[in-house]
């Protein structure tokens, strides 16, 4: 079985209809799983941020619109009853319902509180780095959702070891010009590095400086961006795919053949070119650690910076 479908199209089934068609039905099938259900959603958005591939809205149970109602009669049937249409509860397979309302002038204990109603437990320090991106993000932000907290949960707290971190970011671009993009970038040696660099779009631009300042090849494979939220002040959130050119593979054991290694990065904030750096960022500190190129890239932020 798999999460959010995703997997070989012969005989793989979604592992998270089939525990909540048992859960739903335990009368007619009289099985359990043991698999405890309000993971699931948490389980989903894990496999989407390591993987790069964005669960379509229709997915059921996972998808954003699984529990969502814009049909007036829809609707209608759900106030007067809510089994009219959901068989199964959203806080059943960890979908929470807001009952706290946050904004910039929202506490640290408010935070802490609804982030332990989602299921986060962080220490002091942990607590310290969301409470200070929470409260940027409020700053932009009128009211934030769950979907809010944990796009920027799973962009701070979750990311791969830094080797190069994001500094800073300046872009310019449209129709009058060349879109050009300058970032400063922060080494594994704490040195700064800014380097510009101009694209075919601010993106491109963006991923070219970054480029000339890592410089580790590979191939850009996907890049998706999305809306976690609506509204014209939604957080975007970021996902990309890169391949490396060094040569890295892993041995797939059902065709005992050997593929090309990939690795995903993911992003998170309220500027999408930002999180489209923060993005590629992650996935080149992946590749930077999974081919035990940490030393060697000491060396190239010495040469650069030289």
């Amino acid at each position: 079985m798999t999460i959010n479908g995703i997997g070989e199209r012969a005989g793989n089934t979604s592992l998270e209809e089939v525990v909540m068609a048992l859960h739903t039905r335990k009368p007619v099938f009289n099985l359990e799983t043991g698999i405890e259900t309000t993971q699931l959603m948490r389980a989903s958005k894990l496999v989407s941020n390591y993987t790069g591939i964005v669960v379509q809205p229709n997915k059921a149970i996972v998808g954003a619109n699984a529990f969502a109602h814009e049909a007036g009669i829809h609707q209608d049937g759900m106030l007067k009853h809510n089994e009219t249409y959901e068989i199964m509860r959203p806080e059943t397979v960890g979908v929470t319902q807001t009952t706290l309302v946050l904004g910039k002038h929202s506490g640290r204990h408010a935070l802490k509180t609804r982030l332990t109603q989602l299921g986060y437990n962080f220490n002091d320090a942990e607590l310290d780095k969301a409470f200070e991106r929470f409260k940027n993000l409020a700053d932009k932000k009128k009211m934030i959702t769950d979907a809010d907290l944990e796009a920027l949960v799973a962009d701070e707290l979750y990311q791969p070891r830094e080797i190069f971190s994001l500094d800073g970011l300046q872009v310019a671009c449209g129709t009058m010009g060349m879109p050009t993009a300058t970032v400063r970038l922060k080494g594994p040696d704490g040195t700064v590095h800014v380097r510009a660099a101009i694209g075919t779009g601010p993106v491109d631009a963006v991923y070219k400086a970054i480029d000339s300042v890592v410089q580790v090849p590979n191939t850009l494979l996907e890049f998706v961006i999305h809306a976690v939220t609506a509204g014209i002040d939604a957080l975007g959130e970021v996902t990309v795919r890169i391949e490396g050119a060094n040569g890295q593979h892993t041995f797939d054991a059902q065709d005992e053949t050997e593929h090309s290694r990939t690795f995903g990065g993911h992003g998170a904030d309220t500027d999408i070119i930002v999180a489209s750096a923060k993005a590629y960022l992650s996935a080149l500190n992946k590749l930077l650690v999974a081919g035990g190129e940490y030393g060697e890239a000491e060396k190239r932020a010495e040469v650069v910076a030289n």
